[in-house]
């Protein structure tokens, strides 16, 4: 009797447990779409929850009023410099193909001498100027005929674009009920883990809360002043379209040690163009000024607040955006966070197991007679 219950209890376990199993593969498939957008909506919510509470206890606005103000507000914050990047783009995009066609056409395309004068390609590139400028109808056949040959990657190329506009209007319309049920939700989630790993969860979810505000501010703050102090470099080098500049440095400066690729290349492009003062000038900026920010705010900011070494951040940023893309910078760092958060307390733990060992033998030496101690 007690041997067919068993049997009984295991069937229905295991049944039990491949019905949860299939429910949360097919729930995975149906969310998979939204996972990354929900990232980003919770540590949008995250950070910049203390204003929605302004709004909501300070100001004793209504939670769904407070959720629209912020909501709102976020959108034009990531929409309007989104909107007029791509504007200014388009524009400069333009501008630079209808140059480019009308100089093929009167067979005038040209590049600066210190280009031409380099060693090794500087032969290749008169050849191939000089090809393309004594046949410019044959240039433009040749160019319209590679269009029409790689149409495929354009396709592929709207298809991102249009997937990333609709992960972010996702993202937006998530932290509408992140602000407004912000709070339960997290409640709920600490309970849930509560009951599955017990009381020391707390210490976990504390240590994921400090290191996403630090990384986030740090890595934001490092961003925005370097963006900033590139445009100001921009503007007096008298380089083309400052402001897109601008906004490009800024997502690049996202990753760490990364700012260098933008306003070197705007230094070597104003070289090449013949303005020595100015592409000097700008590399000297960009050496003593620029840099120096992503050398200083982003190890004060984020170490000083997770008590957490600096390297262990960058690779957490570094390995984060190799593994899950954009929103790694981070995830990496939370997920490091975390391990190290665990290790502490393992150790911490088993203080007194580790070293008692070593003090044992630190004892025995210090009282064994001089004769044992040579043996």
């Amino acid at each position: 009797m007690i041997e067919n219950w068993t049997k009984e209890f295991i069937i229905q376990r295991l049944l039990a447990i491949t019905l949860l199993v299939v429910l949360f593969v097919l729930c995975f498939q149906v969310i998979q779409f939204f996972i990354v957008p929900a990232i980003w909506a919770a540590i949008l919510a995250y950070v910049t929850f203390p204003v929605y509470n302004f709004f909501y206890e300070k100001v004793k606005l209504s939670p769904n009023f407070s959720a629209a103000i912020m909501t709102v507000s976020i959108s034009l914050i990531i929409g309007v410099p989104l909107v007029i990047g791509v504007f200014i783009l388009q524009q400069e995009a333009l501008s630079l193909i209808s140059n480019l066609v009308y100089r093929v056409k009167v067979g005038y395309l040209d590049v600066p001498n210190s280009i031409k004068d380099l060693p090794v390609i500087g032969q290749q590139v008169k050849d191939v100027l000089w090809r393309i400028n004594k046949n410019p109808e044959g240039t433009l056949e040749a160019f319209r005929m590679w269009v029409q040959s790689h149409l495929y990657y354009g396709k592929v190329a709207l298809d991102v674009a249009f997937s990333s506009l609709a992960k972010l209007g996702m993202a937006l319309m998530t932290l509408f009920f992140f602000y407004r049920d912000g709070t339960s939700l997290i409640r709920q989630i600490r309970q849930a883990l509560r009951n599955i790993i017990g009381n020391r969860i707390d210490g976990y979810i504390d240590s994921v809360g400090t290191t996403t505000r630090a990384v986030v501010y740090g890595i934001g703050l490092t961003a925005l002043a370097q963006a900033l102090l590139a445009g100001v470099g921009y503007y007096f080098a008298g380089a083309p379209s400052p402001i897109l500049l601008t906004i490009v440095t800024f997502i690049i400066a996202l990753i760490p040690f990364g700012t260098p690729f933008v306003w070197g290349g705007v230094s070597i492009w104003l070289l090449s163009k013949g303005y020595t003062v100015e592409g000097i000038g700008l590399a000297l900026w960009g050496t003593l000024v620029i840099s120096w920010v992503d050398n200083l705010i982003r190890p004060i900011v984020i170490s000083g607040a997770t008590k957490i070494p600096f390297i262990i951040i960058f690779i957490g940023v570094l390995g984060g955006l190799t593994a899950f893309g954009f929103v790694g910078l981070f995830i990496g760092p939370v997920v490091l966070a975390i391990g190290l958060a665990v290790w502490r307390e393992w150790i911490s733990n088993h203080k007194n197991e580790l070293f008692a060992a070593q003090e044992k033998v630190l004892i025995d030496s210090q009282t064994l007679p001089p004769e044992e101690k040579i043996e």
